[in-house]
């Protein structure tokens, strides 16, 4: 996409992942040769902050912001088991007399090294990914509450049926975008997890399951609600 293009996304709304909008496009910010550098977001919440290019997708007209707790997962997923492996290889060169015993010791130290280091990001990565499910967690719990309370005065006659109809497919909606980013950091921490604790066969197809599990998880119906109320009649108020 041209440079000029991209300014006619000032203004637009941005939305997450999960088709929530959390804010809009304030401006952008170039370097000195005219690169796009980085996008001036405005959220929902009055913060205005900067964000690098790479965590929002320009595709026609939609804005999305990419998360970065995923972002920063795919990449460490895929650099620890590369670093193991190389690490690896340098030792099975050693065993096989192909490079000398101090090459070897200085390529091991720097990779174990840089592992550690990976180790740690991803760590912080799981953890944060741990509290975004709570967080998740705590508005499904909320918002079932509020399904089960609108169910309630709907049946006693409260909330005419208009209002429960359009109420209860907002509800919904929610939910369901709310369960989704919940399944979404879930199996984010998964991965992440099991790339610390050293489950680094197979890569490859781990990354494809992962990416298959999130597929099916975007495609989940909106989870189901009942609600048991005595039959007590309608109030007529």
């Amino acid at each position: 996409m041209s440079n000029s293009n991209l300014f006619l996304y000032i203004g637009k709304p941005i939305k997450n992942e999960y088709g929530r909008i959390i804010g809009k496009v304030a401006s952008f910010a170039l370097t000195p040769s005219g690169k796009f550098d980085a996008v001036f977001v405005e959220f929902g919440d009055g913060q205005f902050t900067k964000q690098p290019m790479e965590t929002l997708k320009f595709n026609g007209a939609e804005v999305t912001f990419i998360s970065k707790i995923k972002n920063q997962a795919i990449i460490l997923c895929d650099q620890i088991p590369l670093i193991w492996r190389k690490d690896q290889a340098v030792k099975d060169l050693n065993d096989k007399r192909k490079i000398s015993p101090d090459l070897y010791q200085e390529l091991h130290n720097s990779f174990t090294s840089v592992l550690t280091q990976l180790k740690k990001d991803a760590q912080v990565i799981a953890d944060e990914a741990a509290i975004e499910i709570e967080r998740c967690q705590e508005e499904i719990s909320s918002l079932s509450y509020a399904i089960a309370n609108l169910e309630i005065e709907h049946e006693i006659g409260k909330v005419d049926e208009e209002n429960y109809k359009n109420a209860f497919a907002l509800l919904q909606e929610t939910l369901k975008r709310a369960t989704l980013e919940k399944t979404d950091f879930e199996l984010t921490k998964s991965k992440v997890s099991s790339v610390l604790l050293g489950d680094s066969q197979d890569i490859t197809q781990k990354t494809k399951t992962y990416a298959e599990q999130v597929s099916v998880a975007q495609k989940l119906p909106e989870p189901p609600v009942v609600v048991y109320v005595k039959e007590i009649g309608k109030a007529g108020i």
